[in-house]
């Protein structure tokens, strides 16, 4: 931690910008962790696509079939590998936000405080899941207030139908003001986030994962963040990086030149929709992931892995997209 906790939100105005990616966790046959195949994954996001963070042990890490120690390995692994990279050549060192979400609050500040040791920038928590009605204003400001006041890195807020409901922007905005409350993913409707981003103005970051509103964001909200899902990873190789390059086209004003090569991901981005099967976003990205040379493997249960049919179906679809590949 390289501030203080009331420094937070300053802090990450600077250095919490750019595209940050989620990862997703390579299990080799046996469905342990594959050690060797995620260090070899993160050097590739940090060094080779000098991505501005990570995301680490979200939803996309499948981190609910994982233990608690697993949580803990992956999140130690990719501080490990933004140490190891440094400064890379003068962009600035990759951040990590560690995702400590879970239904019991023991363990989310059980992984925060891990995260804190480790020496990670940020953390982030889901929205709590709620039943029987109590998904109230009071109840989730008071979660976010008890989570700020214990945790000492900055904290992002991250909102998901998944969690049953939606927080308005209004409530969003009452946790924004906490002192080192710094971003949010809120994964709902543009008009929702558009005017969260007009109620909180520099306060803190706000961001949405859906990556072909990015460049419009950056133009219309002045965004600085994209925080964050996989496509950073799934639509870049070492050869072919547009969104990094759309992204700094749009940070430099250069909105035309910047629409161009957003648009030219247009293939890409439909391949990778049309081959993706219903309920299996894991199992395919991981799939898609091995065709443009990063591992992959195979998932844990609950998730059901793609047929043969459906790999099938991937190659086929990724063969047409034009993505290049070293």
């Amino acid at each position: 931690m390289t501030y203080k906790k009331h420094e937070a939100k300053e802090y990450a105005r600077e250095h919490m910008v750019g595209v940050w990616a989620a990862n997703l966790t390579p299990f080799d046959e046996a469905l342990r962790l594959d050690e060797q195949a995620y260090r070899a994954n993160l050097k590739h996001w940090i060094e080779t696509l000098q991505l501005g963070g990570l995301f680490i042990a979200g939803k996309q890490a499948e981190y609910f079939s994982m233990s608690v120690p697993e949580r803990k390995q992956l999140m130690t692994l990719a501080v490990e590998a933004a140490a190891e990279a440094g400064n890379r050549g003068g962009i600035g060192r990759c951040g990590i936000v560690t995702s400590c979400s879970d239904t019991n609050l023991d363990v989310v500040l059980d992984l925060a405080q891990h995260s804190k040791d480790i020496g990670a920038d940020y953390v982030i928590v889901h929205s709590p899941v709620l039943h029987f009605g109590a998904d109230t204003d009071e109840t989730i400001y008071e979660y976010y207030r008890y989570l700020a006041e214990k945790i000492d890195l900055g904290l992002a807020m991250w909102n998901h139908p998944d969690c049953g409901y939606v927080m308005s922007p209004e409530l969003c905005a009452r946790i924004a003001a906490l002192p080192n409350v710094v971003a949010i993913k809120y994964s709902t409707d543009r008009a929702k986030y558009a005017r969260l981003t007009e109620l909180v103005g520099d306060q803190i970051h706000v961001s949405n994962p859906d990556e072909h509103d990015w460049l419009e964001n950056i133009i219309e909200l002045g965004w600085k963040l994209y925080l964050c899902s996989t496509p950073p990873f799934l639509l870049q190789t070492a050869s072919d990086q547009r969104m990094n390059e759309y992204t700094r086209l749009a940070f430099a004003g250069e909105y035309e030149k910047a629409r161009a090569v957003r648009d030219s991901l247009e293939p890409v981005r439909a391949a990778i929709k049309a081959s993706k099967p219903k309920g299996k976003p894991q199992a395919h990205a991981k799939y898609w992931q091995s065709l443009i040379g990063q591992h992959g493997g195979p998932v844990r249960r609950p998730l059901l892995a793609l047929t043969e049919a459906e790999q099938a179906a991937t190659r086929a679809a990724f063969a047409q997209c034009g993505l290049q590949t070293p």
